[in-house]
């Protein structure tokens, strides 16, 4: 049979992949939708969007309006944790066309009785569907539209608002066309805005040379808290092999009391279920993740799927390794590095289903442990389904749970881990150090499709990464990356203290650090204050009383014609928050600019008097010029200006 449906619904979004992939938001966010919508002719149409909660029975529905050029914009409000479905749904709308056909024709001065008599069948369809006030005036409709004594008033009463409220709010929706449906996941706030601090557990000791334990870790977390962090994201805290263990610096001869890296898991201790017993035990780690909650602060768990070579895994499970030959197995590698203390997973074994299923576990038990957050270790060396899956399963019976993908890899690996489920996923922000480049990055993930579900977490450093302008650095250098991180995205992390310390010295022409931590115990005298631990504190402490840097989206850059001075405007969705920042990019000279307010965003004219109030310094100014002149020095280079109107 051939449809009778006249409107066409073309170009839906948000939608990935053609709505194979949800898109992803967190409680009480906005989704944005569009879409084209036209019919053959020049009738008018209605359009809406349906939307419903995976546990609510009856759709909620939104009209769309009419932008130009037939397209149309409506937005919904997510309130709860979980899958939302949406479509959207469009018709001709019989009734207004009647309307707006009368009033072409009242206006071009013609007799319009015989239409004021089709009206009456359109009041009948809709009569039954209002209030009793309305009943009446609509019956009155049907007797005025009827009597040619009555013209003039049926003529202006056809022509009403109030009638066409009427319509409009209580269509009739003959052969209404409906697009497929869309998914949105909605998570927790703490998806979409955290604050990571990342420190090694074992260097957490008080004595030097001395193995920090689970309990150590307890007293650092004041400190943490203080600087306003949220996250304590911890690096494996599992058995490490002694089978090819790695020594300082990543050398291959480890000697007796090497300690080895944190990533090659598994040994005669046990795997990845265990803790390194000089770390302590269950016990121990359920009282920090408690002791972490009483200071507002989550532990985020190391999920590595990797095996050291005397894992229980390679006697227990042979088949998960892919054996050669000589009956060994290849280990890890990442040209040119090479990682011979752990055996790659074999993905594609026979008994890949057991696998998955031990993968799972691993997860749930420590879910029950009382953890909600894992950062995934090179997940894009893993298959993409699995994540799929595994996420999914998770996600089913533990909402709250939150996967960070640690892949610095190829864009669109990175983008389809994103697709396939994960929360948030490290950047390439470590290395974006330029205005063109810092611009165009920020850009590429908040103007593009991947804002709908690519969560980025901005990073100036990692274990893995001690990038080239951080090595030797000063002080202003630190400052300045850690702002733009802090401003920039809304999510941010750093490794340390490592950074607050600005400990950057590293293995020749490599991005790595010298007496790397992965490969050794540090101490640290964890009592330490300075300019940068201030002012870190003070950033977060911003990010926690301004919505505008709790998304990463809601940005517009603002010119500036200095090429070491970078500006940029954020707000939240209501624009009752609305900040302007302005970084310099020079560690080491003084530097001015004049930067031009984005006046048509902030819904003012030139002249209006505008009060900008430094966050940081607690400065007030006042502008009433669309251009004006600021100035950074080394030792403060940053402004962040709320603006009051």
């Amino acid at each position: 049979m051939q449809n009778q449906k006249r409107v066409v619904i073309d170009y839906v979004s948000p939608s990935i992949n053609c709505g194979e992939f949800y898109i992803k938001r967190v409680v009480n966010e906005i989704v944005n939708i569009n879409a084209h919508i036209l019919a053959d002719g020049h009738d008018v149409l209605g359009a809406s969007v349906l939307y419903k909660h995976e546990n609510d029975k009856k759709w909620q529905e939104t009209r769309l309006n009419l932008t130009g050029n037939d397209e149309w914009q409506a937005l919904f409000t997510v309130k709860k944790q979980g899958f939302y479905t949406y479509k959207i749904q469009a018709w001709v709308d019989y009734a207004l066309n009647w309307r707006h056909g009368l009033i072409r024709k009242v206006n071009d001065q013609q007799q319009v009785s015989s239409e004021l008599l089709e009206g009456i069948l359109f009041i009948k369809d809709i009569i039954k569907k209002v209030n009793a006030k309305d009943q009446s005036y609509l019956e009155h409709l049907q007797h005025i539209f009827k009597s040619k004594d009555t013209y003039d008033e049926a003529i202006k009463e056809a022509t009403s608002q109030r009638l066409y409220k009427l319509f409009f709010d209580n269509p009739i929706k003959i052969l209404d066309n409906s697009s497929k449906e869309y998914k949105v996941y909605v998570d927790r706030k703490q998806a979409r805005f955290s604050t990571w601090y990342e420190f090694f557990p074992r260097s957490t000791s008080q004595q030097p040379g001395v193995h920090g334990t689970l309990n150590d870790c307890k007293r650092i977390l004041p400190r943490i808290k203080n600087m306003g962090f949220d996250v304590v994201y911890l690096p494996p805290i599992h058995p490490i092999g002694e089978v090819n263990r790695k020594g300082k610096n990543n050398t291959t001869n480890a000697k007796k009391d090497d300690v080895g890296s944190t990533w090659g898991i598994g040994s005669q201790y046990g795997g990845h279920k265990d803790i390194h017993p000089e770390l302590g035990n269950i016990a121990d780690f359920k009282s920090l993740i408690k002791c972490a909650k009483d200071n507002g602060i989550e532990i985020a768990m190391d999920y590595a799927l990797q095996a050291a070579p005397d894992h229980p895994w390679v006697k227990q499970h042979p088949k998960w390794f892919k054996w050669r030959p000589d009956g060994t197995v290849q280990y890890a590698e990442n040209p040119p590095k090479k990682y011979q203390d752990i055996l790659p997973i074999y993905w594609e074994s026979d008994d890949y289903k057991k696998l998955w299923e031990e993968c799972l576990d691993i997860l749930m038990y420590w879910i029950a442990c009382g953890i909600t957050i894992f950062r995934v270790d090179n997940p894009h060396t893993k298959p993409f389904y699995f994540w799929n899956w595994i996420i999914n399963q998770v996600k089913a019976k533990h909402p709250d749970v939150i996967f960070l993908a640690e892949a610095f890899t190829a864009p669109k690996v990175m983008q389809q881990l994103a697709k396939q489920g994960f929360t948030q996923s490290y950047t390439y922000f470590t290395w974006r150090n330029t205005k063109q480049e810092i611009i165009d990055y920020v850009e590429e993930l908040t103007k593009s499709e991947l804002r709908e579900y690519m969560q980025p977490n901005f990073w100036p450093n990692t274990p893995d990464i001690n990038p080239f302008h951080l090595q030797g650095a000063n002080e202003s250098k630190h400052i300045q990356r850690y702002a733009l991180a802090a401003t920039l995205s809304s999510s941010i992390g750093i490794y340390g203290p490592v950074f607050e310390y600005m400990l950057s010295d590293s293995l020749l022409g490599k991005e790595e650090y010298l007496n790397s931590e992965k490969f050794q115990i540090a101490h640290y005298d964890w009592n330490v204050n300075n300019k940068l631990i201030t002012i870190i504190s003070k950033l977060n402490s911003i990010r926690q009383h301004n919505e505008a840097f709790q998304q990463t989206n809601n940005i517009r850059f603002c010119y500036i014609e200095n090429q070491n001075l970078i500006a940029f405007y954020k707000w939240n969705d209501s624009k009752t928050n609305e900040l302007l920042v302005v970084i310099s990019l020079d560690a080491y000279n003084s530097q001015q600019g004049t930067v031009q307010l984005p006046l048509s965003e902030l819904s003012i004219n030139a002249g209006h008097q505008l009060e900008m109030h430094d966050l940081i310094t607690d400065n007030k100014y006042h502008w009433n010029s669309e251009w004006n002149f600021v100035e950074l020095h080394p030792t403060l280079p940053f402004h962040i200006f709320k603006i009051n109107k």
